[in-house]
């Protein structure tokens, strides 16, 4: 082999050795920044490089700074982004089955949502791999409820309410329709500006959301009733997962999925705490009347969300284990 040919098969080896030293992961995120969430991941970030001895490397875009969910989703499949922390709602641009856990008055507690999930766990990881994507974490938002400009305590009071919708889901769209409700459909990223200009005047979501994002300072009204648990998870790309190499690949998995275990569990004492501090400053709490009404406006939008939102069959598995979850409480 010449001096040269030797010098190119060098740079070339060398190159590639350093191609497999490091995988980088960029990563993105609506959580605010500074938030639990986003705290939270760029802490799994300087795990997940001390674990891989530098080999993997997670770069973490906060705050919609790389577009809402559904963009997130774009560019994870075009390749500009490796993985995203997604929500349900985002999630169903990959698959529709996860968003089942988060149907209307479906789920009803935390308790019920870990024993939900403890279920459907496993088919839920499958349904995303099949799409081309893995599953490291699954955690929780919280329970969503109605923070608006109105007093909102019956499903009556809805009436005329601007309530903002996610863009990119026209079947959830119909649901909110089907309640009786009027969504104003928007991208997320544009809720804080809808909601100062009076687009939207109410939007349905967590406390501690609405706490980092200071919505409650122009919603500050929020109904008591928990419409929904609001779910989620962080994906990776399976083919950029595959270039991680094989004897760390189980310590990140590890670390993620304690990482989402921490989340939920900070998020849902973080929530209370939440509210309690918009009380302090300004928010009114709606107390919840006429039960039946909403649970009769849930039910009317579940008729749209079973099959057209989420697969039947999850949908009807979600509903099963949250009522035997009940039955069982019931009779201890």
């Amino acid at each position: 082999m010449g001096i040269r040919s030797f010098v190119v098969a060098a740079a070339a080896l060398f190159a590639s050795a350093t191609a497999e030293a490091q995988v980088t992961i960029k990563l993105g995120t609506l959580a605010p920044s500074g938030s639990t969430w986003h705290n939270a991941l760029k802490e799994m970030g300087q795990k997940w490089a001390a674990a891989s001895g530098g080999k993997v490397k997670l770069v973490v875009f906060p705050g919609g700074t790389v577009g809402n969910e559904g963009d997130m989703v774009r560019k994870m499949r075009i390749g500009q982004l490796q993985a995203a922390a997604l929500t349900t709602i985002g999630l169903h641009e990959i698959t529709p089955e996860p968003q089942a856990v988060d149907i209307p008055l479906g789920v009803r507690s935390f308790e019920e949502l870990d024993y939900v999930m403890e279920k459907l766990e496993p088919k839920l990881n499958k349904a995303v791999e099949a799409k081309g994507y893995v599953v490291l974490l699954w955690s929780d938002v919280g329970f969503v409820q109605f923070f608006s400009t109105r007093s909102i305590a019956t499903p009556a009071d809805m009436k005329g309410a601007k309530l903002f919708a996610w863009d990119g889901d026209p079947a959830s769209v119909e649901a909110w329709r089907a309640a009786g409700f009027s969504p104003v459909v928007l991208s997320s990223t544009d809720v804080i500006p809808s909601l100062q200009t009076g687009l939207v005047d109410t939007i349905a979501t967590a406390p501690l959301y609405a706490l980092t994002a200071r919505i409650y300072q122009k919603a500050n009204k929020a109904s008591s009733l928990r419409w929904a648990v609001l779910t989620g998870a962080t994906v990776v790309k399976k083919e950029v997962w595959d270039q991680v190499p094989g004897e760390v690949k189980g310590k990140l998995l590890d670390i993620s999925r304690a990482s989402g275990k921490d989340i939920a569990g900070k998020v849902r004492k973080m929530n209370e705490e939440a509210l309690d501090t918009m009380k302090k400053n300004g928010l009114a709490v709606v107390e919840v009347a006429d039960l039946p009404a909403w649970e009769k406006a849930a039910e009317n939008a579940n008729k749209i969300v079973r099959g057209k939102v989420v697969p039947a069959d999850t949908f009807d598995e979600v509903m099963r284990l949250a009522k035997d979850y009940r039955a069982k409480g019931a009779k201890k």
